[in-house]
């Protein structure tokens, strides 16, 4: 739901004004521990999301990054450009190693060149994603930005497709919600009990409601999701309750469980629809327009570099 609501519904609203491609990351996925005998398995469900909540195969591309294999080559070329020192300064490294300290590896510290090469080799202005990847933009922003000033000029300045969700907070009461992190995230493929479930077992403070209402914490995490799903006077009106201490947490998770579930049902009946081979087809086209579109920049990027 955090990527739903912070990168997916972006994606929804430039598809319908831009020309939009749109990716499952599996390289970046392999930085941090999983499970190689079901990441093909991932990638359809990640897919699967991405179409059940909206995105059309008529409107964007949908493409498998190893599949394009262009990122790969265009981000080495990039790195040669870009000092190893700004790498490991950057905060999302220092998370990644704080939450994976025995799974150090090049790849990681790579992460974000790689994630330039995802975004130059289309020549992208557009990019939707959370706050959280601001640093990683600002990276591909710099070297860009060196690129041209060596080279000449070839890759334009991308910037971030702002939502409203553009921070999802997790379920367990700091930090954002994330699939890498148990307990803190909602499926949307999850049935509507086990949304309640989860909704219900979020974290929440131990004192009683009051005084002004919170800027940090499990129910300002609470809060935050419930200005996201809900209108204005149902915000209110909670806000309202937790200042005059009548607040009761469980009923602010009742309400949230309410929204959630009837935000997500709809993707997810649709999702159950999706067969895997249908959605291989789509990935596998999408992923061969793509390399079509690569192989240009590329080329361009290689002659300018005196490699042909």
């Amino acid at each position: 739901m955090g990527n739903y609501l912070g990168a997916v519904k972006g994606m929804l609203e430039l598809q319908e004004t831009h020309d939009c491609i749109f990716g499952v990351v599996d390289l970046h996925t392999i930085t941090t521990p999983y499970n190689p005998k079901t990441l093909k398995q991932s990638v359809l469900e990640v897919a699967k999301d991405y179409l059940a909540a909206g995105l059309d195969p008529k409107k964007c591309l949908l493409m498998v990054q190893s599949m394009v294999a262009e990122h790969v080559e265009l981000s080495y070329l990039l790195a040669t450009i870009y000092p190893t020192s700004r790498l490991q300064q950057l905060p999302t490294y220092k998370d990644k190693i704080l939450q994976h300290p025995k799974y150090k590896n090049l790849g990681l510290l790579y992460y974000p060149v790689l994630m330039a090469a995802d975004i130059l080799i289309y020549k992208a202005e557009l990019v939707p994603v959370g706050i959280d990847q601001e640093p990683h933009l600002e990276v591909t922003r710099e070297i860009a930005r060196k690129f041209n000033s060596i080279y000449g000029e070839t890759f334009p300045l991308c910037y971030r497709h702002e939502t409203e969700g553009e921070y999802v907070p997790s379920l367990l009461g700091e930090g954002k919600m994330s699939k890498s992190v148990e307990g803190s995230f909602v499926n949307l493929a999850d049935k509507p009990k086990v949304i309640e479930e989860k909704i219900m077992s979020a974290v929440t403070d131990t004192g009683p409601a009051g005084g002004k209402l919170p800027e940090k914490g499990p129910i300002y995490n609470l809060f935050v999701l419930l200005r996201l799903l809900a209108d204005k006077e149902t915000v209110k009106t909670f806000e309202k309750k937790y200042l005059d201490k009548s607040l009761k947490y469980v009923e602010l998770k009742k309400t949230l469980a309410e929204l959630v579930i009837k935000e997500l049902e709809p993707i997810r009946k649709r999702r159950e629809k999706l067969s895997d081979e249908y959605v291989k087809e789509v990935l596998e086209e999408g992923s061969a327009k793509c390399r079509i579109i690569v192989k240009e920049t590329l080329r361009e990027v290689k002659k300018k570099m005196g490699l042909v």
